[in-house]
């Protein structure tokens, strides 16, 4: 097959070569047959040579015939428009006035038939279900939805389904005409004896600009009186006295569409203030703080019995006089806590590297970070990066340039496959090279993005070595389970996956599940210069004041505000594994934890010139301290026994318990599974709000996640915009009906064979030629008896 472009959408071309080799042949033969002689009855030479030519001529057409002539043209194809309207029922509209029929008649009217579906009904939202299954290639889905998803897939799921089809999703746009308001609560499930715990009380709405009376109460009197508007927060701090379960619960009074949503229920279980274990050689006031908080036993050296502490806080002490630190490992191993304290006597200024200590702590004592290590750098080239891909190519290379020169880097791109872009090399010689080539990246313009396949090729290019996979990309996949299991994966084998929103619109669940799924972690793109602290060298270190957190989020980080600058630091550098929390101006670790066999361990490596904690130790600092101690502690009733914890729970949906006890519990409409040989995970639905009991224990059920948020979800405008699509008022059916018709022309590649063409006008010609000879002879010109009749 031979072809050739002769204009932009225009290509011609034939199927065969071959016929060309018979047209000499044929030539001569006919040339033969014609110029023969024929005796008397021969014909004039004029007459031969134009009974040649018309010949050859009939013979080459025949010969392009055979050859199978085409062409290729690009043209657009008209297609039978419709809309789907997917019309959204459900409890959360009710605050909307019902625009349906009127929608759908002026889209009739302008000539477009169009097709209802319902994606919710009642407290059931399947919007992101209810879009993908009503999707059809160029087709046009207009939702009458508030995008509120209660279930099933999402909508960014529902973006990539979209764009695969090359689909679009618009709304119309309604206003609600309806006041209401929905009241929750936030706030601790464990609690401690005399100690203030803070609950946050928040109220949204719709059409809601006036403030409502609210009150919350502990165990039915009152603590709190205030007024809110949608969109206020109140904060309450409440000091409990008794153990056992308390209730908390905020009510508004408000005269709007529903009433369920007006109340919101929350259980604390309040325990005993724990016991820690204070191990120092000197006087610091880090123990008075801990003796505000828990029952302290002070020590100076670890002991051989550390029964009955939830955790040992040591502050520093050399190994030398440690003392017990093989029941220090035991302790941790049985799931007890420990809080290393750094200072001028402690980890590489102690000893602690030559220590059995060092197994326990989440950082290596006498290096620096920012070491060697192996990085693959894994960027999204998929068509949906199209837009973002000089985005992404500019925040790749912004990566790359925090990465010291002594990390081993490599480059991988992804769309459906995975490709290599740069082998795995030291960054300090080839920096440029490798920033080069992410520079040449350019978009697969029809690929899907795949992530787990760039996982994959990710690894593949770590082989045999440990190290980090940064993943570039926007996270919009069609299927989010499969990078995720593909990430656990990676993470059980050591590579640790940091994901980074590298996009203008990032799908932040799912890039932050991969990450989690590794033990790793996600960073917007506007905390990529937090990789400078995890990968950086001595030369590239992270440039601020103070203290910085590192990986924001977590039980340690969330809700800390850090202020104060230590001034010191031991040189130390967080373990494969273990969580970065909180780092130094000049970015070496202050705050690493992890998990050790059934326990926790947390290392505090910042100190003040003096050896003390100094301003960490004052708010709002002291947060990050009690929460880090708060961590290595665990659950503080771990050795009780019952249901030790119940999720959240709303009516009708399901709700998680766990149960602690030697025996297989059994309770009314609650399944259980055995996760362990003392632990169980039961399963029950809700089916009042309020407080309830089950095994003894009591537990808050709220109303149905549909009347907890009110108004136009930001994520359905998202999936407007990613598929091109519009947002309409109610009175522009006409309008939608023009979308439609537009959205259905097609473009597409038309092949048109002309071999048909090239037989047609050789029988014209051969008709012609005899024809024009028979005239000859009627006219007395020549005669039939010439032999060439």
């Amino acid at each position: 097959m031979v072809s050739y472009r002769l204009a932009e959408g225009l290509t011609v071309g034939v199927e065969h070569l071959w016929p060309l080799a018979l047209l000499p042949v044929a030539a001569v033969l006919l040339a033969y047959l014609v110029f023969r002689d024929g005796g008397d009855r021969s014909a004039s030479t004029r007459s031969r040579r134009l009974l040649f030519v018309s010949r050859l001529i009939i013979v080459v057409l025949l010969v392009v015939a055979a050859m199978g002539p085409y062409t290729v043209q690009t043209r657009e194809t008209p297609g039978e428009p419709r809309v789907t309207l997917l019309t959204d029922e459900s409890e959360s509209m009710g605050v909307y006035p019902n625009v349906t029929e009127e929608v759908v008649a002026d889209i009739e009217a302008a000539g477009v038939p169009v097709t209802q579906a319902t994606v919710g009904s009642g407290t059931d939202s399947r919007i992101g279900d209810g879009t993908v299954a009503n999707l059809r290639e160029n087709g046009t889905v207009v939702v009458l939805s508030d995008g509120q998803v209660t279930t099933g897939r999402s909508l960014q799921t529902a973006s990539e389904a979209a764009a695969s089809l090359n689909a679009t999703v618009s709304t119309v746009d309604v206003s609600p005409d309806r006041t209401e308001r929905a009241v929750s609560l936030s706030g601790p499930s464990t609690a401690t004896i005399g100690l203030s715990s803070r609950f946050v009380v928040s109220l949204s709405g719709v059409e809601a600009e006036e403030p409502v009376p609210v009150e919350v109460s502990v165990d039915g009197e009152t603590v709190h009186e205030d007024e809110m508007a949608a969109g206020d927060r109140i904060r309450v701090n409440q000091t409990f006295e008794e153990r056992g379960t308390h209730r908390v619960t905020a009510t508004i009074e408000s005269d709007d569409v529903y009433d369920r949503n007006d109340v919101f229920y929350h259980t604390v279980r309040v325990v005993e203030k724990p016991d820690i274990l204070y191990v120092a050689e000197g006087e610091y006031p880090l123990r008075g703080y801990l003796e505000s908080l828990y029952n302290v036993t002070v020590a100076s050296s670890i002991p051989a019995n550390l029964d009955g502490y939830a955790a040992v806080v040591v502050q520093d002490v050399p190994a030398g006089r440690l003392g017990n630190v093989s029941a220090l490992q035991e302790h941790v191993i049985s799931g007890g806590g420990l809080v290393s304290v750094g200072g001028q006597n402690a980890y590489e200024s102690g000893g602690y590297g030559e220590s059995p200590i060092a197994s326990l702590l989440p950082v290596r004592v006498g290096e620096a970070t920012g070491g060697a290590t192996n990085i693959v750098l894994l960027i999204d080239i998929s068509g949906s990066t199209r837009e973002d891909l000089d985005v992404q190519k500019g925040i790749a290379l912004d990566v790359l340039d925090q990465l010291g020169d002594a990390n081993q880097v490599g480059v991988v791109a992804f769309g459906n496959d995975a490709y290599r872009v740069a082998a795995i090399q030291e960054l300090g010689g080839s920096r440029e090279e490798i920033a080069e080539r992410i520079r040449r990246l350019r978009p697969e313009d029809k690929s899907g993005t795949d992530i787990a396949n760039g996982l994959l090729g990710a690894d593949e290019m770590l082989g045999d070595r440990r190290g980090t996979i940064i993943l570039l990309s926007d996270g919009f996949v069609a299927n989010p389970d499969r990078p995720a299991v593909v990430a656990n994966q990676l993470g059980r084998q050591g590579q640790r996956i940091i994901g980074v929103g590298a996009a203008r619109r990032v799908n932040v669940p799912v890039m932050r599940r991969i990450a989690e799924e590794s033990g790793g972690t996600y960073f917007d793109a506007s905390e990529r210069n937090r990789l400078r602290l995890l990968f950086g060298a001595a030369s590239r270190q992270f440039e601020g004041d103070g203290l910085t957190i590192v990986t924001p989020g977590t039980f340690i980080t969330s809700g800390v505000e850090l202020t104060a600058s230590p001034g010191q630091a031991n040189e130390v550098a967080v373990k494969s594994g273990a969580d970065y929390q909180v780092a130094t101006a000049d970015g070496s670790p202050a705050i690493a934890s992890w998990r050790f066999g059934l326990g926790r361990a947390v290392s505090i490596t910042a100190f003040a010139d003096d050896g003390t904690l100094g301003g960490l130790l004052e708010e709002p600092d002291s947060l990050v301290v009690t929460k880090s101690v708060n961590y290595a502690i665990g659950d503080p009733a771990r050795s009780s026994t019952g249901v030790i914890r119940v999720g959240e729970a709303r009516v009708g949906e399901t709700a998680s318990l766990t149960y602690r006890g030697e025996e297989r519990p059994t309770a009314p409409d609650v399944s259980f599974r055995q996760v362990s040989e003392t632990t169980y995970e039961g399963e029950f639905t809700p089916e009042s709000a309020g407080y309830n009991e089950v095994l003894d224990a009591t537990y808050a059920a709220n109303y149905p996640r549909e009347y907890a948020t009110f108004g136009t979800s930001r994520e359905l405008n998202a999936l407007v915009r990613a598929t091109g699509g519009q947002s309409f008022e109610p009175d522009e059916g006409e309008a939608i009906a023009r979308l439609a018709q537009e959205q259905s022309t097609e473009i597409r590649s038309v092949r048109d064979s002309w071999d048909w063409v090239a037989l047609l006008v050789a029988l014209l010609a051969f008709a012609l030629e005899v024809g024009f000879r028979r005239l000859q002879v009627y006219r007395g010109r020549t005669t039939l008896e010439s032999g060439l009749t």
